[in-house]
């Protein structure tokens, strides 16, 4: 795709749009192995090969990252009290990244981050009724009769939640572990179905958003960028 070479470099985080422009005219550009000099020359970052004072420039105007959210992190890009998940971020400082939804405070697992504004709404609608998974610690034994309150949907806040999927993992003599689906994403969702069936989640993480998995290789704390696989995967329909 084609675009002027001093606003591909501007928004690669290479400088303002004017430092841009004297670094151009002062030769520190090369593009196809020929150095340029005209700020508005035009290039095509998916196959012109550019060199700013050596260095490849690998530009792309979007850019989608999975982030394994661990807890004590605020899904914002900024926070008086709390450290942000965008804090947790190296190397992506020029696309001004924003978190995809959000998790609490003490809920760990997939998050996604990006700069796509339009790919974040699509994803988020809650006209679009996308599935996010959740595992689950629960204070208290959940049984049958609370995966059919959990599929019949129940009123929470004076809000009547979607149909959700319930499914028990296993039980220990006061606690159980389950997964949970849901349609939407209501403040506390999770956490307030819950304890309207008189259970309290202990620990929430979300595993899973539409087809995408978290990576079970991503520590805590670590991202990554999605694959073109799991991207076109994600985009399927949105």
């Amino acid at each position: 795709m084609a675009m002027r070479l001093d606003k591909l470099l501007a928004h690669y985080g290479i400088g303002t749009r004017k430092e841009v422009k004297t670094y151009i005219r002062k030769g520190y550009v090369q593009v196809n192995g020929q150095i340029i000099k005209k700020d508005d020359f035009k290039v095509d970052y998916e196959k012109d090969q550019i060199l700013f004072d050596g260095q490849p420039i690998n530009y792309k105007p979007y850019v989608y990252l999975m982030l394994n959210k661990p807890s004590g992190y605020v899904s914002a890009t900024k926070d008086n009290v709390h450290p942000t998940v965008v804090d947790l971020i190296k190397g992506y400082h020029q696309y001004d990244l924003f978190p995809v939804g959000r998790l609490d405070l003490d809920t760990e697992g997939l998050l996604l981050l990006t700069n796509d504004g339009d790919f974040a709404h699509k994803l988020l609608a809650p006209s679009r009724h996308h599935s996010k998974l959740y595992y689950a610690k629960v204070d208290g034994i959940m049984n049958q009769e609370d995966v059919l309150e959990f599929e019949k949907g129940m009123m929470i806040d004076h809000y009547q939640c979607q149909s959700s999927h319930l499914t028990i993992l296993n039980t220990n003599e006061n606690t159980c572990e389950v997964l949970i689906e849901i349609f939407e994403g209501k403040f506390h969702q999770v956490k307030k179905m819950v304890e309207k069936v008189g259970k309290k989640v202990t620990y929430l993480k979300r595993i899973q958003m539409r087809n995408l998995k978290l990576d079970e290789n991503l520590k805590l704390g670590e991202y990554r960028e999605l694959s073109e696989e799991e991207l076109n995967d994600l985009m399927n329909d949105l």
